[in-house]
């Protein structure tokens, strides 16, 4: 077994020579016109595809110029603020697009049923896999729990590289995400258990629940939830469910489908992607800073006391020192994010019914100056404005959801576009995706190697 303090020490120490010798100028990427993450300073991204499963929209053309716009979010051809007000408060909605983003067009109710019957008919696991796997190596990192399973049911499923990769990719990704509710519940569970001495309880799924209703359900001891505590978590699943080709984890799942890799590969790296704090993790920081903030003001109807401690968090003096206020802003959108214009409504409904109208005002408030400050503070190039995971939290947090399935709840609803897509890549194309980099490298006179 390796000296774990050892290894530490020497790559502290090695640390400064890597610093030294992969570090690349900004005058260079100026130079050779490469865009850094590859996107421009708009925030637009290099074109890199071509799909007919999404599309976002944040600018317009008037007049023969590009002009910022409020945003849009398009399921195949079908904008989602639509789909979510057809789908209206009787009924949940998760299951339907789910079929409208894997097979292009929209089920009829027979079809839907039949969708629905097989989907519940796949919420089950291999047989001892929830004690064997699941809860053999309990993690507070619920997402590497369920990476772990969902590369290790890949060793259950006899079909693994089945020549008829389309339809067998199919047939496997919908049982991902039939049983991605239960990887996220039971993972969540073993660690509460083994790591918070808290109780054990593991409720099946009920083949007539919604998938929203059946992820409250297995989470809770009691198995009771709200109708409208389900209806707004399946309006956050709808919302979160697909994003465009051009996030980082769908581009993942593209560039692994497009090596000819297996889908529990596939949806693994995809998993790998979205836990970075950077893509998946937005909702966690927005309730760090909110408590904070409530932890430093006195009162949440004085708007000029959030302002000051606004401008405090945006200037590095308090919070993490990062100078961010988290939920403000889109690499992608300009004047409004489409899917908080959607959930804001569902959010007041449900902080009403739970009581919480003062942390309500508080958001509200937030929502209104903290666009302006940093408009004022800093070179935007294009609008400032919450998104979606400016709420998202919250609604998790009022729903008694722990902090631990935030981002595992957003992998429970991406899935489906990861899905999406690959199977757009391994129907649309047959080359893998390689892109270029250029080499700034220095070259050196190879010099004989002293002897040991």
């Amino acid at each position: 077994m390796r000296n774990e303090d050892e290894l530490m020490n020497y790559a502290i120490k090695q640390e400064a020579i890597c610093r030294k010798n992969d570090s690349i100028s900004d005058k260079l990427f100026e130079e050779y016109g490469v865009n850094r993450g590859l996107r421009d300073m708009n925030g637009k991204g290099v074109l890199t595809g071509l799909t007919n499963i999404s599309k976002i929209v944040s600018f317009k053309n008037v007049d023969g110029v590009q002009s910022p716009c409020d945003g849009e979010l398009w399921y195949r051809g079908y904008n989602v603020h639509s789909l979510v007000r057809k789908i209206g408060d009787n009924g949940f909605g998760f299951e339907k697009i789910a079929y409208l983003l894997l097979f292009g067009e929209m089920p009829s109710e027979d079809e839907l049923k039949e969708f629905c019957k097989i989907m519940a008919q796949s919420r089950t696991l291999p047989t001892n896999f929830t004690r064997d796997v699941i809860m053999k190596a309990p993690t507070k990192d619920i997402m590497n729990s369920m990476t772990r399973s969902i590369l290790t049911l890949g060793s259950y499923d006899s079909q693994l590289n089945s020549p008829e990769i389309v339809t067998n990719s199919l047939r496997q990704c919908m049982e991902l995400i039939s049983i991605f509710p239960m990887l996220a519940v039971y993972g969540y569970h073993a660690y509460n258990h083994y790591e918070n001495d808290d109780s054990m309880y593991i409720h099946r799924p009920e083949p007539g629940l919604s998938t929203a209703e059946n992820l409250l359900m297995m989470l809770r001891p009691n198995k009771h939830y709200s109708r409208l505590e389900a209806k707004v978590l399946d309006v956050a699943l709808i919302l979160h469910m697909e994003h465009g080709g051009g996030n980082n984890s769908t581009f993942t799942t593209r560039v692994v489908t497009s090596s000819g890799s297996d889908t529990y590969s596939t949806i693994a790296a995809a998993m790998s992607s979205l836990k970075g704090p950077k893509h998946g993790g937005a909702n966690v920081k927005v309730m760090e800073m909110m408590a904070n903030i409530k932890e430093n003001i006195k009162d949440v109807h004085d708007e000029e006391e959030i302002e000051a401690y606004l401008a405090k968090i945006l200037a590095g003096e308090v919070f993490d020192h990062k100078g961010l206020i988290y939920g403000m802003g889109h690499a992608v959108y300009s004047l409004s994010d489409p899917r908080e214009r959607v959930f804001k409504g569902y959010v007041e409904r449900l902080a009403v019914a739970k009581d919480r109208e003062d942390d309500m005002l508080l958001y509200n408030t937030i929502e209104k100056l903290a666009p302006k400050l940093i408009a004022g503070e800093r070179k935007i190039f294009k609008g400032v404005s919450p998104n979606v995971d400016f709420y998202s939290g919250f609604v998790y947090e009022m729903m008694g959801i722990p902090m631990e399935l935030y981002t595992a709840i957003f992998a429970i609803a991406r899935i489906v576009g990861w899905s999406a897509h690959r199977m757009e890549e391994l129907i649309g194309t047959s080359k893998i995706i390689r892109p270029a980099y250029m080499s700034v490298m220095e070259e050196k006179e190879c010099l004989s190697f002293r002897k040991l």
